[in-house]
């Protein structure tokens, strides 16, 4: 008896959307189930954003089947979810590389593929983006379509509602997706409310609506208003919706962002409407598909490899505390002692260690949303008031607030402490979440006291030393991942501002080193000493105030110093340099080198390869030594 031949996969039938537009819709459910297959199964091998792109195969396949891509224009916010759209854009041979070395991004990236036309990796900035291509359309007289994903977290944001004021008062035509993974806006979906969606989506509804605008026009002036008064008020008795209506957008939903058949007539009724901005707003399930993801609290956001029968993460074996959670212990072991301190997250808790504080102070801990702005203003509010406020954001997103640290925080000289996480090379998830500004963003402000911890130890006494800063803002910059292994004092103790530490003595060379490049620092001497330089070490703590006192015997007992700091150009060696010019210490020879981020982006690597390009290993600090002596050594001789 002959075996039946095996079906082809339909996944394999895509190379590109074009060919899954010329799928029967009846075949989309069927494709839909082998995308999320495909999807678990790489970031089981990559890790990654998992429960995010698991809550939109559906949207994502609906999507790439009614619009032209990449013709029309697909916009995903933040870009976590974006997995499944580069498995059908002609990415899925590739799509095992996310994230490492010379593979995939793990955002949506514009280099990248022409399906990608904005890149993303901070949120809320897709319909600010697609509005300004939406207008570019107009200019140019084209008629193509563009459609902006937008998740309910992302909504938080400001950024995100001034772009649709400003494309609301335009009457823009564009599309704005609202996927609602949280039920965070909307009632349950039902099927009444999937009925009204198809309806009032539909061109029919939206000519009669618009036919009855006209005639009420030529009613007098109090029947007219009356009239639109009963419409609006009939239509979200329904549906909701009445804030985007008011920002100008026609609202339709809230719709199952997991039914295909709903979805793909909403899409249609939204691409053939012709005019106006459009919000339609999908309901989903973050982790849709996938039992662990579903039932997991964080609905996998973030996952390590892991196994994709149990959903078990593979944890490498940690030999010290990450930063993050030992800042966190050294803030609630401050705050026991001191009731005025409080917490600031924006929408990062678990990732700024903010979690445990909340556990043990729910009242003093403050998660204001993605929405940097308002949160470093808000800590500036409760600074004014005699609280003693950390706001806890990554370096990269500290970068969205930074008028706030200015305007509201420096020049008002308010104690607000910054707890700047992420800080240097982040590894897998690239330039975008780089912390590689602070310092030089940070350093030319006023009255600022910047600290910066080698090691873990260090990082506990900086949180104690922040919390006795009553007079001016602050800031301590640790990086992401484990400290060093150091023996882990019982409490934190202030230290003295603007003051560094020697670490190693020596008489040629000198390394002042700023952060966790410490370790790395001392490497170099060792092998420095090899070659026959005797060399110094020291830990500068503060990039500003400076110790110039430390820096004033460096310059004058060596031949040569250079200057260490996992950050850009501006930064720490740009302030020492400074004040070495105008001590007039350059004038009697000294050779100066400051080893800092290269003037460009680094992409996503392993965090260890990606400070070796940049040349801040033990062997890129030799070399930077040896050039300055004019003896010129390669890698493989140290």
């Amino acid at each position: 008896m002959m075996s039946t031949p095996s079906k082809t996969p339909l996944l394999d039938q895509i190379e590109t959307p074009a060919d899954l537009r010329r799928l029967p819709e009846k075949d989309l459910a069927a494709v839909a189930a082998e995308l999320r297959q495909e999807t678990i199964d790489a970031v089981s091998v990559t890790g990654g954003h998992l429960g995010a792109g698991l809550g939109v195969i559906e949207l994502t396949v609906a999507l790439h089947h009614v619009f032209d891509t990449p013709r029309d224009r697909i916009i995903w916010d933040v870009g976590h979810q974006a997995y499944p759209h580069k498995i059908l854009t002609g990415r899925r041979d590739r799509i095992r590389t996310l994230r490492q070395g010379g593979g995939l991004s793990g955002f949506t990236k514009r280099a990248e593929s022409e399906y990608d036309p904005f890149g993303a990796a901070h949120s809320s900035t897709s319909i600010s983006a697609g509005l300004g291509m939406a207008v570019a359309r107009d200019l140019d007289g084209r008629d193509n379509n563009v459609v902006c994903v937008i998740g309910d977290g992302a909504m938080s944001a400001g950024m995100a509602y001034e772009a649709m004021n400003n494309a609301g008062a335009r009457n823009e035509r564009l599309i704005v997706i609202l996927n609602d993974n949280d039920m965070s806006i909307a009632p349950p979906v039902g099927a009444l409310s999937n009925y009204l969606a198809r309806i009032t989506s539909s061109g029919t509804y939206l000519q009669i609506r618009e036919s009855v605008k006209q005639l009420a026009k030529h009613l007098p002036k109090n029947w007219e208003r009356r009239a639109a008064r009963v419409e609006e008020y009939t239509r979200h008795l329904w549906q909701g919706g009445a804030w985007f209506e008011e920002l100008g957008f026609y609202y339709v939903g809230p719709i199952d962002g997991h039914d295909l058949g709903i979805l793909l007539q909403v899409l249609k009724n939204a691409r053939d409407a012709r005019k106006g901005p459009i919000l339609l707003h999908v309901v989903t399930r973050k982790g849709k598909g996938y039992p662990p993801a579903e039932a997991s609290d964080d609905k996998y956001h973030g996952v390590n490899q892991f196994n994709v029968i149990t959903g078990a993460q593979a944890k490498p074996k940690a030999n010290a505390p990450s930063y993050t959670k030992v800042f966190a212990e050294s803030l609630i072991q401050a705050a026991r002692k001191d009731p005025k301190i409080v917490a600031v997250t924006a929408a990062m808790p678990s990732g700024t260690g903010l979690d445990l504080f909340g556990k043990e102070f729910p009242d003093r801990t403050f998660d204001v949303g993605i929405a940097e702005q308002h949160g470093v203003t808000f800590a500036a509010g409760l600074a004014t008031e005699g609280f003693k406020p950390f706001a806890a954001i990554y370096s990269t997103f500290l970068q969205r607030a930074y008028d706030q640290v200015v305007h509201d925080v420096a020049i008002q000289r308010l104690p607000v402490r910054f707890a700047i996480d992420r800080a240097g090379l982040v590894g897998a998830d690239g330039p975008t979440h780089a912390g590689s500004f602070d310092l030089a963003y940070l350093g030319s402000l006023p009255d600022f006291v910047i600290m910066a911890a080698a090691d873990e130890a260090e990082l506990k006494h900086m949180v104690a030393t922040a919390a006795a800063i009553d007079d001016r803002p602050s800031a301590f910059r640790y990086p992401r991942g484990e400290g060093v292994g150091i023996e882990m004092p019982l409490e934190g103790v202030p230290l003295e501002i603007g003051r560094g530490r020697i670490m190693r003595e020596g008489s040629t060379v000198a390394i002042l080193s700023l952060g966790t490049r410490l370790a790395e620092s001392l490497k170099a001497a060792e092998q420095l000493a090899a070659f026959g330089l005797s060399t110094t070490v020291a830990d500068a703590r503060f990039m500003k105030p400076l110790d110039t006192a430390l820096i004033d015997r460096l310059a004058r007992e060596h031949e040569v110093l250079v200057t260490v700091e996992e950050g850009s150009i501006g930064g720490f060696g740009s302030h020492v340099l400074q004040h070495l010019a105008l001590a007039g210490h350059l004038d009697r020879g000294l050779r100066v080198r400051p080893v800092v981020l290269p003037d460009s982006f680094i992409d996503h690597e392993k965090p260890e390869r990606m400070y070796e390009k940049a040349g801040l290993n033990a062997s890129g600090i030799v070399q930077t030594v040896m050039g300055a002596l004019g003896r010129g050594v390669q890698a493989n001789e140290i």
